[in-house]
């Protein structure tokens, strides 16, 4: 009984893969580059690509469970098609995907409706899976740590709505449970949707006050300019993927990322623990600065 981790070279999927063998599970993990991946002791490494069907096909050979995760880009929709149908030719009945909380409601983000139409898929091929919704990654703040801490200013579009921001950490964790839930069930488990979200919900002055707290100096709110964000983004990240993110703050700023009812007790019972704040996070970030 073997379970198949992807985008195991990636900040989530590599803690899946550890947080598995820990738990002495049988993991093999898919990557690109064997030479630049570095798992723990025990972890069969399958080289391989989305797009490259018989690499997958290979890797998938007697797996029972998957963790199918899948990178931003511009046919993400179509990789993960392909390893659902190639999964389904495999055998692999249990799935556990990494979508993305209100993917029903951000509908004109490219990425959020990408990751709709694969649950949307999951649920219709009768897959037994766990579809993970993750709000945004707290870690996503490492990309402007150097403009928070040299320039006083927090610039992710974050509003006045609110974002139940989740640590990268508890995602992984939560993830490796579900996956060993499914692995080692008996019998068919049903399809189910988790929102993944953090112990608060938090708007950017909320956010910068925070900051302003852990590093004792004023930290501004500046991010409500989503303009502003893409063309800052175009500077490191392709035009289309800026525009997404974009697409995507604009979302932020007039719904939100909120937690259902029960969301917070339902993860801090899986986990058994509190989920990780966004003070801690900073409070990491102004130790080493």
């Amino acid at each position: 009984m073997t379970i198949l981790v992807t985008g195991a070279t990636g900040n989530v999927g590599r803690q899946v893969v550890e947080h598995l063998v820990k738990r002495g599970a049988d993991v093999r993990a898919l990557v690109r580059d064997p030479s630049k991946a570095s798992f723990p002791a025990g972890v069969s490494v399958a080289q391989g690509d989305f797009l490259d069907v018989d690499s997958l096909r290979k890797a998938m050979s007697g797996v029972s469970t998957l963790f199918l995760l899948n990178a931003v880009v511009p046919d993400e929709f179509t990789q993960a098609l392909v390893a659902l149908n190639v999964a389904r030719s495999a055998g692999i009945e249990r799935i556990v995907y990494l979508s993305v909380i209100h993917a029903d409601v951000y509908v004109n983000v490219p990425h959020f409706a990408g990751k709709f139409g694969v649950e949307r898929m999951i649920e219709q091929m009768g897959f037994q899976a766990t579809i993970l919704r993750p709000a945004y990654f707290i870690q996503n703040d490492l990309m402007i740590e150097d403009v928070i801490t040299g320039y006083g200013t927090y610039t992710m579009p974050i509003g006045t709505k609110g974002l139940a921001m989740v640590d990268v950490r508890d995602i992984a964790d939560i993830a490796a449970l579900e996956l060993l839930r499914r692995e080692r069930s008996a019998g068919p488990l049903a399809l189910e949707r988790i929102n993944l979200v953090g112990p608060q919900t938090l708007t950017g002055t909320d956010i910068a006050a925070i900051w302003s707290d852990v590093l004792a100096r004023p930290i501004s709110y500046g991010g409500d300019n989503t303009e502003g964000f893409e063309q800052n983004l175009k500077q490191f990240l392709p035009a289309w993927m800026a525009y997404d993110m974009r697409l995507m703050g604009e979302r932020f700023l007039t719904d939100g990322m909120l937690p259902e009812a029960g969301d917070v007790e339902r993860l801090t019972a899986l986990l058994g623990r509190p989920l990780r704040p966004y003070r801690d996070f900073a409070s990491q970030i102004a130790g080493s600065a």
